[in-house]
Parts: structure tokens; sequence; C-alpha cells
């Protein structure tokens, strides 16, 4: 398994569902799943969605700038950290953002999203 090659696939799934239907986002969460989203804390992967859908847009695009990534720890998790623009419509500026994502294998072999954190950057 490649780190990267994974982390790469993961981003591009997370924002396009994101982008085109948040409610979707809803399998990448569990119960002991948490976002902290501009400081704001929510636990378990539908009150996560709850916040995700209510955000006071219906469409935005996203586009990264950078995504790194580490092995964490042995149980076979991830730490991916993920920078880029987003545009919201009929803004002509767009908002820099900063997304943390800590990923945990599954039985199945996938990965589920354990920790997110977001934080847009004002300049």
């Amino acid at each position: 398994m490649d780190p990267d090659a994974v982390a790469k696939a993961f981003v591009e799934h997370y924002y396009t569902t994101f982008d085109a239907n948040r409610a979707g986002l809803s399998n990448l969460y569990q119960d002991a799943s948490m976002l902290s989203f501009e400081g704001q804390k929510i636990q378990g992967a539908q009150n996560i969605v709850a916040k995700l859908t209510s955000l006071p847009f219906q469409q935005c695009q996203h586009a990264i700038t950078t995504v790194d990534c580490q092995p964490s720890g042995p149980a076979g998790g991830m730490l991916v950290f993920v920078s880029g623009n987003l545009q919201l419509p009929g803004e002509h500026h767009v908002l820099k953002f900063s997304q943390m994502f800590h990923l945990m294998p599954t039985p199945q072999g996938s990965f589920y999203v354990l920790n997110d954190i977001f934080r847009l950057n004002y300049a």
C-alpha cells in the first residue's frame, strides 16, 4: 500500500463528493469520528453529516493545492493534511482552507475518518 496514492485517492473522493453531494460523505465517518469545524467539535457520523449539509451554501468547488500524508501508529492509520481554495457561487474571491484527516483502516480493507479538522485561512 502506497500511502501517497491512498491519500491522493481519498482526497479526490472526499472533495468530489463534498462538492456534489455532501450527504454522501456519511459512509466515510463512524460513531467515534470527530469533526472540528472552525473550532466547533462534532462527534458521530450522523452529527458530522448534519453539520456539513447545514452549511449556508448548496454548491461549492474545492481546488486542492497540496496533499501531505504520513503513516500513523501501528494500527495502520494515516494522517492526511490538505490545503486549497474554496470557491462559493457568486463570490469573486476564493477562500483558502486547511483540513487534516486521521484515517483508520476498516476490517474490509478501506479507511474511515476518525478525526477531521477544518479551518479557513484568513490573511
